[in-house]
């Protein structure tokens, strides 16, 4: 059995899905072909249901810890992690339903299977009814997405060494917990784990957590971690774990020598490799470039074989799911002969859905100057900003990083409460040319977040108000 279309695009997550549905948009005849769930790992098992589990951990940790501080009579509460559970669930669940209305609406058919290329033209799609469907096509696109990296000696089986997607799908938690890897995975599980009372320890082979954001942040978020009473080992290591009838014993070497836990779960959260064994790559002519698959692209997301493009995790230029969609809408667009603005990754806004939060994009100061550039630097503290005052959440800080001549804009890096909220702003002052003065100038309403970000920019030139 075969069919014939415009474009056919492999994977249904947030990759995917926008760049059928932008096909579709487009006027190309579109076919977008899933083995899994639509929505790939971000709707399923890790963007979506993370962010509802958090919502449930910040009011776990309010009626649990500060429930005086705010007024409530509240004796004895038990947060209940299996309701938190059904709740992640729904919300997932809802935006699934969503995008398969969505790729109806535009004329997108889903494809249900295991795709692999025969050549630049061509996809079988293994359904597991009878003989394989051959898809016929002009151009095609893949989106196949990531998955966790494996760590030597610490196999993953699903029940007591696991991943977040193990991680997601339970309804209980285990009394203590060893999470290998202190960036936004890692930080995020141990924020919600500890929020219900478990024990949590953090490896991380670098020397602090979130290593790729700014040293400052780093700083604010281990402090949170710590007072919540995460313990975070940097610059270790697990050497060796061995499951017991209980869980887990894992052996670590720190900066304090070795010790031992005993864990029910130990969670590997050390980075991702792409979903690209097995798809027909070499036969369809798709270079990679390194020997972990990563498939190599242009400014247009198209490989080195024409007509055949590639967005998201697979290319391992930013591995984010917002990343993922621009780069999947570049794609259909560049499919349909369009010309997509080229992305600059560096540009593309980073966060960390912690308590408090982390936020970023562009170069950090320690960059900026490493590369060359004159540097002014602006910083505002939440500590000063009424909203934060009055939501409880006083920690952190907005920093932006700024070229000293022109004021202009190369990149911010921001903790503390919702500061993802933040970036929007930030990324369109970039990418408009705004500078430090255009910030500082536009007038925020009072009392918000938002300020923080136009007196950093104040800050900046010398003038904040309430520094």
């Amino acid at each position: 059995m075969s069919a014939k279309y415009d474009l056919v695009v492999i994977g249904a997550g947030p990759g995917g899905y926008p760049a059928a549905i932008r096909a579709g948009q487009l006027g190309l005849k579109t076919a977008v072909v899933e083995q899994a769930e639509l929505g790939g790992v971000c709707l399923n098992v890790g963007c979506i249901p993370t962010k509802a589990l958090l919502r449930n951990a910040e009011l776990a940790a309010i009626v649990s810890g500060r429930a005086k501080e705010f007024g409530l009579g509240l004796e004895n509460p038990a947060p209940d992690y299996e309701t938190a559970f059904r709740r992640s669930r729904q919300v997932s669940g809802r935006l699934v339903k969503g995008i398969s209305l969505l790729l109806k609406k535009n004329g997108v058919e889903t494809v249900r299977g295991r795709a692999v290329l025969e050549s630049p033209r061509r996809v079988r799609v293994e359904t597991g009814e009878g003989e394989p469907l051959l898809l016929e096509t002009e151009k095609i696109v893949i989106a196949t997405g990531a998955r966790p990296r494996a760590l030597p000696g610490l196999e993953v089986d699903g029940e007591k060494i696991i991943t977040y997607t193990e991680a997601i799908l339970s309804p209980v938690l285990p009394e203590r917990a060893v999470i290998v890897g202190a960036g936004p995975i890692g930080v995020e599980f141990a924020t919600i784990w500890r929020s219900y009372g478990v024990e949590v320890t953090i490896v991380e082979v670098l020397d602090r957590v979130l290593p790729a954001e700014d040293p400052e942040v780093s700083a604010v978020i281990a402090r949170s971690l710590k007072r919540e009473g995460v313990t975070v080992h940097a610059a270790g290591r697990v050497t060796r774990a061995e499951k017991t009838p209980s869980g887990v014993r894992v052996t670590l070497a720190t900066t304090e020598g070795e010790r031992e836990l005993e864990a029910g779960w130990l969670m590997i959260a050390a980075g991702f490799r792409p979903n690209t064994e097995g798809l027909g790559l070499e036969e369809a002519g798709v270079k990679l470039t390194d020997p972990e698959g990563l498939i190599e692209v242009d400014g247009r997301m198209e490989t080195s074989a024409p007509g055949v493009f590639a967005a998201g995790d697979v290319t391992g230029k930013l591995m984010l799911a917002h990343a993922a969609t621009a780069m999947g809408i570049a794609a259909a667009e560049a499919a349909a002969g369009e010309n997509p603005e080229p992305l600059d990754y560096r540009m593309i806004p980073r966060g960390v859905y912690s308590r408090p939060q982390a936020a970023s994009f562009g170069l950090t100061e320690e960059e900026a100057r490493r590369e060359g550039y004159e540097v002014r630097v602006g910083k505002f503290p939440f500590l000063a900003n009424g909203k934060a005052l009055g939501l409880g959440e006083r920690e952190g800080f907005v920093k932006i990083v700024a070229e000293e001549k022109t004021g202009k804009i190369l990149g911010a890096a921001l903790a503390g409460p919702e500061v993802t909220e933040l970036l929007g702003e930030l990324t369109l002052a970039r990418r408009t040319g705004l500078t430090l003065e255009d910030l500082a100038a536009n007038i925020h309403g009072h009392p918000t977040l938002s300020e923080a970000a136009a007196e950093a920019a104040a800050a900046g030139l010398g003038r904040a108000v309430h520094l």
